[in-house]
């Protein structure tokens, strides 16, 4: 029986539609033309989508409202946005969160979710993701019914105008596919039919049309023949004739990062970083704006945000379209850190890191998109972690499917990480090195310093909040009111087992001396133990790792 949109069911349609991505994403990914060949549109979509999914789990607990429930579903997509589709999306979803909450129905937040996606764009271009967003709307104005029926007739006006994209656009009507964004916009919807009514769709849209004097596709998103590459052109806009793994015209990077700014502060923003590049894309309000644009000059787009406001989480990437794809190393690690001390450490010592922030974990499309930019035919994933277990396992599964092969180790914590990454030889055999980092990473005790946020029950009875916690292996053993002192109680029982080498991690929160309160511990009472010492800046005040 068909339901009416209410809080339960956008959660059912944010779970829905990140699987129908997940899905779908490989697709997704191969069609990519448009507004860069960088082959990762699907992989953005799909982060964006889980974000959403999150926040909107994350708001869940307190039964919220329809409202309430679409309002965290468009601030976790703005947070979590990904590329120029996902930053798209997140205002669509925006949009309809804003509908909502002025009383509106379906029909109309669909169109006023199409209406601010579009003016989001500084130079909106007909057949992408716009295009099929506007049909969607007014095949929903015309639609009569609840909002089963709203939401299948926006169905088939955004299939209908996805299968029309490459007849408005040129460079997809000569690599002959659909766009990839109105593609995964088209996923998003048929997930919010299949939310309301319990319908799955028939079939995937079709993503491929044969281009014209063109023999069919041989390659995934490539037509065979020399007349079947992307065609510049003036209508094609500004990106048009890049193409993935070749050398060519546009910019070089792809600046995004979160803004706190006025809206007339946005206002002059837009105007500046439209002279410095393209695909310019502002989405947000209230103060908090997120920000996409490629560029020649990332710093530039960066210093500008600064003058805006406060910029945050600044991703700065090279467009794949722009360079040759690398050749492909051997193997390769991928370290997951909560630190940029951390990351630095495992960058010079050759792996790539992947920064955790506080309460925003990596979702399995990041890490997958992670061990992709490895080039690596294997990867070692190494985890910071027990709680990215789950997710590091749907990364591993993806990159396996692409025919790369990845083994997970299992550390705990990221001293663990640190010890595994130490012995790390790729000249052995592929078996042989997981084994080794494998047994590093046991062989190492862990503890970590940190400070309870509120009071709980503990193996070593009530703390309250702002008591020192000293955790070993991942259990309570330390209660106090200064970490210093718990710091060393908590050194002094790691080697009373023994110990060759402490790894001392400093974060946020360290206080002064603490480093040579320990120091001149392990070396006054412990002999023949060496002590290293990092700033990793993880949140924690210290880590601290026994091997």
């Amino acid at each position: 029986m068909p339901h009416t949109l209410d809080a339960a069911t956008v959660r059912t349609w944010c779970a829905r539609a990140l699987d129908a991505l997940g899905s779908a994403r490989e697709t997704i990914d191969a069609i990519n033309v448009y507004p860069v060949a960088d082959a990762d549109t699907g992989t953005n979509l799909y982060l964006t989508v889980e974000a959403a999914a999150q926040a909107v789990e994350a708001a869940g607990a307190g039964e919220p409202t329809l409202a309430e429930a679409t309002a965290a579903m468009a601030h976790g997509a703005l947070l979590g946005a990904r590329g120029n589709s996902g930053t798209i999306l997140a205002q669509l979803l925006r949009g309809l969160a804003g509908e909502i909450a002025a009383g509106r129905d379906l029909r109309s937040a669909l169109h006023g979710a199409a209406r601010l996606a579009r003016a989001a764009v500084a130079h909106p271009v007909e057949g992408t993701i716009l295009t099929v967003a506007t049909a969607a709307a007014e095949s929903a104005e015309r639609a009569g019914g609840g909002d089963a029926e709203v939401a299948r007739a926006a169905c088939e006006g955004a299939r209908a105008a996805l299968a029309a994209t490459p007849a408005r656009l040129p460079v997809l009507a000569g690599a002959g596919v659909v766009d990839a964004g109105g593609y995964g916009l088209v996923t998003v919807l048929e997930a919010l039919l299949t939310a309301l009514t319990g319908e799955l769709p028939a079939a995937p849209p079709p993503e491929r049309v044969r281009p014209a004097g063109s023999t069919p596709s041989v390659f995934p998103g490539c037509a065979a023949g020399p007349e079947a590459g992307p065609k510049a052109g003036p209508e094609a806009g500004p990106d048009a004739g890049r193409e993935s793994g070749t050398e060519t015209e546009g910019p070089e990077f792809e600046v995004i990062y979160l803004l706190d700014a006025t809206e007339a502060a946005v206002e002059r923003l837009r105007e500046r970083l439209d002279g410095l590049g393209d695909s310019l894309v502002v989405v947000g309000g209230d103060e908090l704006w997120h920000v996409h644009v490629h560029v020649d000059d990332a710093g530039a787009a960066v210093e500008a945000g600064i003058e805006a406001g406060r910029p945050h989480r600044v991703r700065i990437s090279h467009l794949a379209g722009r360079h040759a794809a690398p050749e492909p190393v051997e193997r390769a690690v991928v370290a997951v850190v909560p630190g940029e001390g951390l990351a630095r450490l495992c960058d010079e010592a050759g792996a790539l890191a992947v920064t955790v922030r506080p309460e925003e974990p990596p979702g399995s499309g990041e890490l997958a998109a992670a061990v992709r930019r490895a080039h690596a035919r294997e990867v070692v994933l190494l985890l910071g972690g027990p709680e990215l277990r789950h997710t590091a396992a749907a990364a591993a599964e993806q990159a396996r499917a692409e025919g790369v092969r990845v083994a997970i180790i299992p550390a705990r914590s990221p001293v663990q990480s640190l010890a595994a990454l130490a012995v790390h030889e790729a000249e052995r055999r592929f078996d042989e090195d997981v084994v080794a980092m494998t047994a590093a990473a046991g062989a190492t005790r862990y503890a970590e310093l940190t400070v309870a946020e509120r009071r709980s029950w503990t193996t070593q009875g009530v703390c309250q909040a702002g008591d020192v916690l000293g955790l070993i292996d991942g259990d309570v053993a330390v209660i106090g009111g200064d970490l210093t002192d718990c710091a060393a109680e908590v050194l002094d029982r790691m080697l009373a087992a023994g110990g060759e080498l402490v790894t001392l991690v400093l974060g946020g929160g360290a206080p002064d001396g603490l480093v040579r309160v320990l120091t001149d511990r392990v070396r006054r009472s412990h002999l023949g133990v060496d002590t290293v010492v990092y700033e990793g800046r993880q949140p924690s005040p210290l880590l601290i790792g026994v091997e």
